[in-house]
């Protein structure tokens, strides 16, 4: 009985109350869609990166560590390893100096970070549009239509609360949607920033990691170089 109401009320709404009421629904309607893809997307690259990070520590050399990370390219850590492997194979023959290659592959890393990050952090600005935007979007449809109610009372000559409570109810309608639209998107929005600190954490971990095991490499290399033969 009250669902029938409250559609019956939407439906005598003033066709600007009833644009709003469609634009909030819309905006839901992508709120949701988004908030349920990035669920299966963070979680599933938080899995990705965890498994990644340990087949990464475990391999003996970074030849095997890095196709280790290969092999998953779904993972958040393929897009950094290949921005390391890129830069420390770019200057591995052509630079002597194992301090410039090493800083350089770490700023190729710290930039592989940055633009993951970045990917996935994608669509959540639009939660916190919804988030501050849809109460002030559903206010807008309320008090328009409650100046309407108002012009109503004019017409009508009569302040009867029979006369004016449809009028106020369907613009007070807007707000609950409103909110229904923002509480949602707000939750959301601040759940899901939280996981991507965390893939952020476990991205700058797999920089450290993969640094480390480049310094290793260049040490390795220029130790026989060291070596002397005694007379």
């Amino acid at each position: 009985m009250g669902d029938t109401n409250i559609f019956m009320l939407i439906g005598q709404a003033t066709i600007v109350v009833k644009i709003i009421l469609g634009m909030l629904a819309l905006m839901s309607l992508t709120s949701w869609t988004i908030m349920f893809n990035k669920w299966l997307t963070l979680s599933a690259a938080k899995k990705r990166a965890s498994k990644g990070i340990e087949a990464f520590q475990s391999a003996k050399s970074l030849r095997e560590a890095v196709q280790a990370v290969g092999t998953d390219a779904s993972s958040p850590l393929f897009f950094v390893a290949q921005q390391g492997v890129d830069e420390y194979t770019r200057l591995r023959d052509n630079v002597n100096s194992s301090t410039v290659i090493a800083d350089n592959v770490q700023r190729s890393l710290e930039q592989g970070v940055s633009m993951q990050a970045a990917s996935l952090s994608s669509a959540l600005p639009f939660l916190a549009t919804c988030a501050n935007s849809a109460p002030f979007i559903g206010l807008f449809g309320t008090v328009w239509g409650i100046m309407h109610s108002f012009q109503t009372i004019g017409q009508m000559k009569s302040a009867a609360l029979a006369a004016v409570a449809p009028g106020i109810s369907e613009a007070l309608i807007a707000t609950a949607i409103g909110l229904a639209v923002a509480i949602p998107a707000a939750i959301g929005y601040n759940m899901f920033l939280g996981k991507l600190q965390d893939i952020e954490v476990q991205l700058n971990s797999f920089s450290g990691v993969f640094l480390n095991r480049v310094q290793r490499e260049l040490h390795a290399h220029q130790r026989p170089k060291r070596t002397t033969g005694e007379g």
